[in-house]
């Protein structure tokens, strides 16, 4: 369940940034691309590239701090795995 959810939002992240890219006069291939495999990060470099840098640097700041408690998280479950 949670791989399709973050899946899902990948591919809303990619499509917004193919459009926007294009928009903007960026190449949208390779924003949709880079959007699709490392998602929100990926969204937060965008937003600082293109002049929304306060947004920019939120989601990025945030993202990293979703991966490291995801880390953290999963090493901690597999420590309790191996201990029990």
């Amino acid at each position: 369940m949670e791989f399709s959810l973050s899946f899902f939002v990948n591919i809303i992240i990619a499509i917004y940034l193919f459009v926007d890219a294009r928009k903007r006069g960026k190449n949208p291939w390779l924003w949709g691309i880079l959007g699709l495999i490392f998602g929100a990060i990926v969204l937060g470099i965008y937003f600082i590239q293109t002049g929304r840098r306060t947004l920019g640097w939120i989601i990025v700041v945030l993202s990293i701090l979703w991966f490291i408690l995801a880390l953290v998280l999963g090493m901690i479950g597999a420590l309790f795995g191996l201990l029990i």
